[in-house]
């Protein structure tokens, strides 16, 4: 895995084969402090009553969350029910994000290294996300991030995030006008289904431990590569 990881890191750094580096954002690129959590009770309350069930955030799409919420408070899964939904979860997603931003950080390592990726003309960055459209720009330009992203797939598109990736792949084709080889597709993010959707889609997974799963559960979970944060990412 080392060894194999090297190689990759040559290509990135001084390659010259296309490869489309898929960012998660939660857990992988900033830690928001349980806001993006606390904006959804927020959401639940205004709009179903109550606060809901116990939520799993980790790796899951804002849309298969809203359709739990659906099933758990048994409500019509209409689309004017589900813009309603999210149109107050971003409002309250921005006021819970500006009302204490010490609560919140860039990940360490992770300004550094898109940095110097947006240097090499072979990496193309885009957003392989949970989030919505919205939810992620409004996340990524609070933290300061957003100018590195113009693309991506995300938790708005589909609730099933392994069906996310080829829909990235889709975005990356009419956004360069260039096809990239999932095989040269590398996903990265925090949690297993990071992992199983990069590999739904044939592409390679590095994960790092900088969210709820240890560096050992990543590996178990069938990581290509597991580093401790996006720090040790050195190009």
């Amino acid at each position: 895995m080392a060894d194999d990881l090297k190689n990759l890191l040559e290509t990135l750094s001084q390659g010259s084969e296309p490869w489309l580096l898929l960012f998660d954002i939660d857990g992988t690129l900033v830690d928001t402090g349980g806001k993006g959590m606390a904006a959804l009770r927020k959401t639940a309350i205004e709009v179903f009553g109550s606060d809901g069930p116990p939520l799993d955030l980790a790796g899951s799409t804002d849309l298969g969350i809203l359709e739990n919420l659906y099933v758990h408070f048994e409500v019509d899964a209409t689309e004017e029910q589900t813009h309603k939904f999210f149109e107050a979860y971003h409002r309250h997603l921005e006021a819970s994000l500006e009302g204490n931003p010490a609560d919140g950080r860039v990940l360490e390592g992770v300004i550094e290294l898109l940095e110097l990726l947006a240097q090499k003309e072979h990496a193309q960055l885009a957003l392989l996300t949970g989030n919505t459209e919205l939810g992620a720009a409004i996340k990524l330009k609070h933290y300061g991030l957003d100018q590195h992203f113009s693309f991506g797939a995300y938790g708005s598109d589909r609730a099933d995030r392994n069906l996310l990736g080829a829909i990235a792949l889709e975005r990356a084709l009419a956004f360069t006008g260039r096809i990239y080889d999932p095989r040269q597709t590398l996903i990265i993010g925090d949690t297993p289904k990071d992992i199983a959707c990069a590999h739904a889609i044939g592409a390679r997974c590095l994960a790092v431990a900088t969210g709820q799963f240890s560096a050992q559960q990543l590996e178990q979970a069938g990581a290509d590569w597991v580093l401790g944060s996006l720090k040790d990412f050195s190009l």
